[in-house]
């Protein structure tokens, strides 16, 4: 059994980042994003409402940033969403994740042991 994602209590790229994409990933356009969750921001982007702004926070993140969050349509969510991965999720440091985490006063994740950089002697 895999553990828990490390995003499940933190939300903060949620709520740091703009989170913007192509409109042909709306519901409207053949995509799965709801077009009641964003807003037009040029001619071909839109984001989710409430990362239009600062300070961000996406319509769909439910939840405390660092507590316990959730994504409301998690398996609707844009290309952005889908591709921003935890740091050492994917056995790769995220330097955004950390910003993001930062943003929050929240610790950079770690890499777990079998992924950890050996000491030099």
């Amino acid at each position: 059994m895999s553990e828990a994602s490390p995003c499940l209590n933190c939300g903060a790229c949620c709520s740091y980042f703009r989170v913007s994409f192509f409109w042909g990933e709306c519901a409207s356009s053949g995509g799965t994003v709801p077009d009641d969750l964003v807003v037009q921001i040029n001619p071909t982007r839109v984001a989710m409402i409430g990362t239009d702004q600062k300070p961000a926070r996406c319509c769909s993140l439910e939840g405390e940033v660092g507590k316990e969050t959730r994504c409301t349509i998690y398996e609707q969510r844009s290309s952005p969403c889908r591709e921003f991965d935890a740091s050492w999720s994917q056995g790769e440091h995220n330097v955004d994740c950390d910003a993001a985490r930062a943003a929050f006063g929240l610790a950079p994740l770690e890499a777990p042991v079998e992924q950890a950089l050996p000491l030099s002697a």
